[in-house]
Formats: structure tokens, sequence, C-alpha cells
């Protein structure tokens, strides 16, 4: 029988339910270079919208809330997925190079962004604050297909955890 509203299907993890979320992001990694002001502003209302909402769940199971280092490691994004007693569930490496235009393109709109701002030219900041949403969810994207099989991830968390790759990024 077809899983309906009134009959769930139960194979399909409920993502809204708390197993099939995080409960902790943090980037790993030496910080070689401090970040912009926009940057950490962007990396700190990431990691807030990500505690007040997400969906992630990985595919190989485990009972969440899990807890997850993102770092950058021999060119590698290295997705550390942690159980709620920080033990580790699963690592998941993906290929930078299919990120790194994207990544490219993020620090310029950020470095046109602060110019436009110091300029004062606020139809400016405007448009490229349009483009950087467009840009997230080019990344977006990108990061549920990256890691369709491995995690399951809503659009939202999908931008969310882009923002932290670019801003982890621009540490190495």
């Amino acid at each position: 029988m077809p899983a309906t509203a009134a009959t769930p299907d139960l194979a399909t993890p409920d993502l809204a339910a708390p197993e099939s979320r995080l409960d902790r992001v943090s980037l790993e990694g030496e910080a070689l270079t401090r970040l912009s002001p926009l940057l950490e502003a962007d990396r700190a209302q990431a990691v807030a919208d990500l505690q007040d909402e997400n969906r992630f769940r990985p595919a190989s199971g485990g009972q969440g809330p899990f807890g997850l280092r993102l770092s950058i490691r021999q060119g590698r994004l290295v997705f550390d997925i942690r159980a709620a007693d920080d033990a580790p569930l699963r690592g998941i490496m993906l290929a930078l190079g299919p990120f790194r235009g994207l990544i490219r393109d993020y620090q310029m709109l950020v470095d046109s962004h602060i110019l436009a701002m110091s300029e004062g030219r606020e139809a400016r900041t405007q448009a490229i604050d349009m483009g950087r949403r467009g840009l997230h969810n080019e990344g977006a994207a990108l990061l549920v297909q990256r890691l369709a099989g491995k995690v399951e991830i809503d659009f939202a968390t999908a931008r969310r955890l882009f923002t932290l790759v670019c801003v982890l990024h621009q540490r190495v």
C-alpha cells in the first residue's frame, strides 16, 4: 500500500524527528587567517540557524541528534559525523574540486559586498546580496547531490552547510 498522509512510509526516516538532526557543528583546523567581519557574521549566522532548525541523517543510520565536525584535509571536504556522546559514527570525504568555482565566486561576492558597504552603495549591496543568495542555492544543490546516498539533508540545511564550507575554505 503506498504511503499517504494517514499512513507514512516507515522506511523513510522523518527528517523532522530529533534523531534526524544536528545538535552541534564545529569547524576543525587551524585558522591561518582572520576572517573578515562579514565572513565571521556569515559563520555565526549559519551556526545559529543550524542550531534552530536542520534536517540531517546519515544513510548508515545511527541515533541522533548528531554532531558534525567540518574540516578540509588533503584537498578534501571532511564530514566527521558524531553520535550524541561524541563517539565517531561516520566520516565522509568529498573532493573540493566541484565546489571550488562556487567558493571562489562566493569570496568575490563577499569582497564586493564589503567594498560596496564601505562606499555606501546600498543598491549595489542589495544586488550583491541577491547574487549571494543565488550562489548559496547552487552550492546547496551541489552539496545535496554530492551527499546523496550518504546523508539525507534538506535544502535549508545544505545552504547553511555551504556557508560553513566557504568560511572553512577561507581559513586554509
